[in-house]
């Protein structure tokens, strides 16, 4: 998705949200530094992302409950494995290792560690909120990607989406996946505070723009 496409929508959430954009670009300023000082051979050219999706029948695994059951119905093979971030731990457990990992770091972080040595490619996501876990975590990682939700950088993307999930088909989308399957969503989930209950509804929405 094209950033001139994406800013209106990324200003309708956080005015929403009542996020804060400079503080986004700070993160993804910080990002990108802590990439230009990264050991090369931790990173993962974007074009690795396009090799793993492109034609590809892409598997969306999200966090709800529901997802080690959905994982134990589904065939994986012939997929790629997109992960939101703490979905990682239920496909780890499942004996799979995904393909791709969308994380803001705040879900299973020794699972994504794991996972980023056996091969998966993170696509680790700076924001407001998370900037103190991207100075710390992101020096122990492998195989990353950094993306943000402001305007991209010179080695920080921008794919279009705002939470791990659709973060993940917009991901998928932009590469030109053949189909997406979605498992472990559910946005109607009662159990969430309102603010949780809130990036629900803006995640099933953006999806419902990603997959337009």
């Amino acid at each position: 998705m094209k950033f001139e496409d994406w800013e209106p929508i990324y200003q309708e959430i956080i005015t929403d949200m009542g996020y804060d954009r400079a503080r986004d670009e700070y993160a993804a300023e910080l990002l990108s530094g802590l990439f230009f000082s990264t050991e090369p051979s931790r990173l993962a050219p974007v074009k690795k992302l396009k090799e793993l999706v492109q034609g590809k029948d892409v598997l969306v695994c999200g966090n709800a409950p529901s997802l080690a059951d959905e994982l134990a119905e589904v065939d994986p093979s012939g997929y790629c494995i997109i992960a939101a971030d703490g979905a990682t731990a239920h496909i780890m457990d499942a004996g799979l290792v995904p393909h791709i990992i969308v994380t803001d770091l705040d879900g299973a972080l020794d699972d994504e560690i794991e996972a980023s040595r056996k091969g998966a490619v993170l696509v680790v996501h700076a924001h407001g909120d998370n900037v103190d876990t991207v100075q710390t975590i992101v020096p122990k990682l492998y195989n990353i990607i950094g993306s943000t939700q402001t305007a991209p950088l010179e080695n920080v993307y921008n794919f279009g989406g705002f939470t791990d999930g659709d973060r993940c088909v917009f991901l998928a989308m932009e590469f030109n996946a053949a189909s997406a399957t979605l498992i472990g969503f559910n946005f109607d989930d009662d159990a969430v505070t309102h603010s949780k209950a809130r990036k629900l509804d803006w995640a099933r929405r953006l999806i419902e723009i990603a997959l337009g």
